[in-house]
């Protein structure tokens, strides 16, 4: 039985992803910030210690194995020009730890658990086009951190194939998620919509197809791939 750990499961592409896996028989242990519903392991990642107590938590509840990690928990929250020097920092900080450093943080757990055993394992980093074309003005740290990702996300695929450690990730553009509704709101709502050719943004369902595949079907030879799913409103 595969074991998947999967952060940002509460709602969103997180929760469709964790049916998508559910569905096909894999053992999800999800994560949620606060206080968790019992089935999945709380964890806040604004502090520090957050992703280590929570790879242990997760190994723990899999019963000492975790064969793939996927990193999609994320904060979406604007930062203003032209707020206070230490707002404005503080800001981009919390994004960074979140968005970033929490998904480095267990990618070099996880890289490190299958070294230590010699076995495959995969890791699922779930991006956004702003990580290629950037976001809006209130969204440097947004953009710098899913850009962060796509380069750590290329890193580990480069570095660790030869031990069959396989890396993928997903750069979705505006998905129809709690997360991106009030920015959806604030770009003019159906305006915003011009720049998809597609017509409509994407569905969760969609982004847990794709994680779907990366977590359980994808074949090795792809990694460090990047999937868009932005309805073309970005093309590479």
């Amino acid at each position: 039985m595969t074991h998947i750990l999967l952060t940002g499961s509460s709602r969103g592409i997180g929760a469709a992803a964790r049916q998508a896996l559910e569905s096909r028989g894999a053992t999800v242990i999800g994560q949620a910030t606060g206080t968790g519903d019992g089935s999945l392991i709380a964890a806040d990642f604004a502090d520090p210690s957050a992703p280590q107590a929570l790879w242990d938590a997760a190994l723990e509840r899999a019963g000492g194995t975790i064969d793939v990690l996927v990193n999609n928990a994320g904060l979406f929250k604007a930062n203003p020009l032209d707020s206070s020097d230490i707002e404005w920092l503080d800001g981009w900080e919390e994004t960074l730890r979140i968005n970033l450093t929490s998904a480095a943080q267990l990618s070099r757990m996880a890289v490190r658990h299958w070294q230590a055993r010699g076995v495959p394992g995969r890791i699922v980093h779930v991006a956004s086009r702003a990580g290629y074309r950037g976001d809006s003005p209130q969204h440097w740290h947004y953009a710098a951190a899913k850009g962060g990702m796509l380069a750590m996300h290329k890193t580990i695929a480069r570095g660790y194939a030869a031990q069959r450690i396989v890396s993928f990730a997903i750069t979705p553009g505006f998905t129809d998620t709690a997360m991106a509704g009030d920015y959806l709101a604030s770009r003019g709502g159906p305006d915003l919509l011009r720049d998809i050719p597609l017509g409509r943004v994407a569905t969760p369902d969609e982004i847990a197809r794709i994680i779907e595949f990366c977590a359980l079907d994808a074949p090795e030879s792809m990694t460090g791939a990047v999937i868009d799913a932005n309805g073309a409103s970005y093309v590479r």
